[in-house]
C-alpha cells in the first residue's frame, strides 16, 4: 500500500503541466491509510457528531467502517447520502442554505479533494485566493494594493447564487480536460447528483454543489479557474502601450528652470542672482501643481484582477468607456460559457476616489498630492496612485450591533455611540464572559490588521468592548462600572481569577496588546513554492491499528474509536470520563465490552 505523501506528490509533479491528463486516479480509493488521513484531517469538528441523513455521527469509527467503505467504492455500488439542509443566517438577513454530508461521505469528500488538489493546484492562477493552501483573504487584499497602483475605476464583481447555480454538465466537462478517469468523474457526478433532505422530504440536485460539502471549495474553484483564465488573456489583450506620455507642459517648464539654473550659477550681479533664484522658485512650485506624466493618456492601460472564491475585485487604468466594455464582456462570457449571471445590484463600477467594497474592506486609490523625500533626498509624490485598505465605522458599527454592544444616542443631530451591557451574556460564569470578549475582540481584529487605519478604528472598537464588559460584569454582580475595575485591576491589566476543573487557580486577562497595523504575508513568496502536498500523521489509525482498549487495556481484541463533540460537561466520575479529562481528548479507543457500557450510560 503505496505511502498517500508518495501518491499526492506523485500527482502534484504533473499538476502544472497544463496538457497531462490523469489516469487511474479511481484506484487511490482503494488505499486504506489515505482514508486514514481523511480520518485524521475531519475527527475534531464538532459538526461530525451531528447526524445525518442516514442517523450516524463519526462515534464508533472502527478499521473495519472504513473497511467496508472502500468495497463499496471497489465494486461501485457506494451511493453518497442526501445532505441534511439547514440555513444559517446571512449578514445581510437573509439565510444561507448549507448541506450536511454523512460522516462515510465526508470521508470519501475528503479523500477525493485531497486528489484533486494535488491535481489543480499547480494548474490554478495567482489571482485564485479562496479555499487554496496558503492563501487567505489577507494575500487577496495585499496582492490588490501592491498591483492595483495607480487604478483610476474599480469594477466590484459578484456572482449570482454562485453555488446553487454551477452546471454540472459543464464543472463535468472542465475536469475531463485535466481527468481521463470515468470511473472517478462518475464519482464527481454521483456527489453532485446526490439530492438533500428539507423537512422530511427529498430534493433532486440538477445544479450547484452542496454548500456544506469538503469538496465543494475545490470543486467551485476548478469551474471558475476557466474565468481566471480567461482574465488572464482579457488582459494581455486590454493592456496598452509600455508608460504614459509625458507631461508636455511638465517637459517645457523643466527645461525652463533647467536654463534658469544655468544662468543663475554664471551670474555674477548678487542682485540678479536674488531675482534668478526667485524665478527659479516660482517655476518649482509651478512644476510641482503638475505631473511628470500624463494622468490620462488614451495610450496607455492596465487591468488587474483578483478574485476570492465568487467574488472578485478589478482594477482599471483607462476610461469608463472602458469599464462598461469589460463588464458587458465578463457578463456575456459568464452566460455563455459558464451559464453563470452577475449579479446586477452588486456588479459596480467605482471611482478609485470612491471607496470599493471587497472582503469587508473599503478600497480606496490615494489622491493626496503631498511630496516626500526619498533616501537620496529627492522630492516625490510618495502617496499619489496608492492602493488603501480601510476599515470603515460602518463595519465597527455593524459589528458591535451584531454583539449587542453598543448603544445610540443622538446628539446635535449626531450618533454618538456607548457601550452597553450584553443581557444575554449576564448568566455566564465572569471568567467566561472576559473569555468571550477577548475571542470577539481577538477575532475582529486579526481580520481588519491589515487595514491602513486599523490603530484608530480598531481602537474604538477595543474602547466599546472594553467598556461594555465592565458594564456586563456590573450587570452580574450588581456592580457599577468602577467597582468592577477596582475589583479586578490588577497593575494594568483587567485579571478575572478562576479555579478550572481540577482545582487550580487560572487567570483570564483582558486583550492588551494594542491594534498596530501588521503588514500581511504577500502571494509572491507563495507563487514561487513549489506545489507539494504536506499530510498528517494518523494518530488515530495507528492508535486503532494497535487493538488495545485504553480503558480495560485488554489486547488483540476489535476496538472502536469513542468520540464526545467537546471535553466541556464531560462528568469525571466515570472512569472513561476520567481518562478523557486526563488525557485532554475528545477521543477514547475501546473494546466491545468498555463501548457497550459508555453507550449504555450514554442512553
Amino acid at each position: 500500500m503505496r505511502n498517500p505523501e508518495i501518491v499526492l506528490n506523485t500527482l502534484c509533479q504533473h499538476s502544472k503541466v497544463s496538457d497531462y491528463k490523469f489516469e487511474r486516479l479511481y484506484r487511490i480509493l482503494f488505499n486504506k491509510e489515505m482514508f486514514f488521513i481523511a480520518y485524521q484531517r475531519i475527527y475534531a469538528k464538532p459538526g461530525n457528531m451531528t447526524p445525518g441523513t442516514d442517523g450516524q455521527t463519526i462515534d464508533q469509527m472502527s478499521i473495519g467502517r472504513i473497511e467496508r467503505l472502500i468495497e463499496t467504492l471497489r465494486n461501485e455500488s457506494y451511493k453518497p447520502h442526501p445532505a441534511k439542509r439547514v440555513y444559517i443566517p446571512k449578514k445581510n438577513g437573509k439565510k444561507r442554505p448549507l448541506g450536511i454530508p454523512s460522516v462515510e461521505d465526508k470521508l470519501v469528500q475528503e479523500v477525493v479533494r485531497m486528489i484533486l488538489e494535488a491535481i489543480y493546484e499547480g494548474h490554478f492562477e495567482s489571482t485564485s485566493h479562496g479555499f487554496r493552501p496558503h492563501k487567505s483573504c489577507h494575500t487577496a487584499l495585499t496582492s490588490i494594493q501592491r498591483t492595483f497602483t495607480g487604478a483610476k475605476w474599480f469594477i466590484e464583481g459578484d456572482i449570482k447564487g454562485f453555488f446553487d447555480n454551477i452546471d454540472h454538465d459543464v464543472l463535468v466537462s472542465i475536469m475531463q480536460e485535466r481527468i481521463a478517469d470515468e470511473r472517478f468523474l462518475r464519482l464527481i457526478r454521483k456527489f453532485l447528483k446526490a439530492g438533500y433532505i428539507e423537512d422530511w422530504k427529498y430534493n433532486n440536485t440538477y445544479s450547484g454543489t452542496p454548500q456544506g460539502g469538503i469538496i465543494s471549495p475545490i470543486l467551485a474553484n476548478i469551474y471558475l479557474d476557466r474565468f481566471d483564465k480567461y482574465m488572464k488573456e482579457y488582459i494581455s489583450h486590454f493592456d496598452k502601450g509600455k508608460e504614459r506620455a509625458h507631461n508636455k507642459e511638465y517637459c517645457c517648464l523643466n527645461t525652463k528652470t533647467v536654463n534658469l539654473r544655468k544662468k543663475w550659477k554664471a551670474e555674477t550681479d548678487e542682485t540678479v542672482k536674488a531675482e534668478l533664484l526667485m524665478k527659479i522658485k516660482a517655476m518649482h512650485e509651478e512644476k510641482n501643481k503638475m505631473t511628470y506624466r500624463l494622468p490620462m493618456d488614451e495610450n496607455y492601460r492596465r487591468l488587474k484582477y483578483v478574485r476570492y472564491a465568487d467574488d472578485f475585485l478589478i482594477g482599471v487604468i483607462g476610461s469608463k468607456a472602458d469599464c462598461e466594455r469589460i463588464k458587458a464582456d465578463i457578463t456575456e462570457y459568464m452566460m455563455n460559457n459558464l451559464k453563470l449571471e452577475l449579479s446586477a445590484e452588486k456588479t459596480l463600477i467605482t471611482h478609485a476616489k470612491e471607496n470599493a467594497k471587497f472582503l469587508g474592506f473599503d478600497i480606496t486609490v490615494r489622491t493626496l498630492d503631498v511630496f516626500k523625500r526619498n533616501s537620496k533626498g529627492i522630492k516625490k509624490r510618495e502617496f499619489v496612485g496608492k492602493v488603501m485598505l480601510m476599515l470603515s465605522s460602518e463595519t465597527v458599527k455593524k459589528k458591535l450591533l451584531s454583539y449587542d454592544a453598543v448603544k445610540f444616542t443622538n446628539v446635535n443631530g449626531k450618533d454618538v455611540w456607548k457601550p452597553k451591557s450584553r443581557e444575554k451574556m449576564v448568566g455566564m460564569k465572569p471568567e467566561d464572559i472576559l473569555a468571550q470578549f477577548n475571542l470577539e475582540i481577538k477575532g475582529f481584529y486579526n481580520y481588519y490588521c491589515i487595514a491602513n487605519n486599523v490603530s484608530s478604528t480598531c481602537a474604538d472598537f477595543g474602547y466599546i468592548m472594553e467598556y461594555s464588559l465592565y458594564m456586563t460584569l456590573g450587570q452580574k454582580l450588581r456592580r457599577h462600572v468602577g467597582q468592577i475595575r477596582d475589583k479586578y485591576r490588577k497593575g494594568k491589566n483587567f485579571v478575572i481569577p478562576y479555579k478550572d476543573a481540577k482545582g487550580k487557580e487560572r487567570f483570564r486577562t483582558l486583550y492588551k496588546e494594542g491594534f498596530k497595523r501588521k503588514s500581511s504575508l504577500t502571494d509572491d513568496f507563495l507563487d514561487r513554492t513549489p506545489c507539494t502536498m504536506y499530510v498528517p500523521k494518523p494518530s488515530l489509525a495507528e492508535r486503532l491499528k494497535q487493538q488495545t482498549c485504553e480503558m480495560c487495556g485488554a489486547t488483540d481484541t476489535n476496538v472502536v474509536m469513542h468520540h464526545i463533540r467537546t471535553l466541556v460537561g464531560v462528568k469525571g466520575e466515570t472512569p472513561w470520563g476520567k481518562l478523557m479529562l486526563s488525557r485532554h481528548r475528545k477521543t477514547l479507543v475501546v473494546c466491545e465490552s468498555c463501548n457497550a457500557i459508555i453507550q449504555f450510560h450514554g442512553k
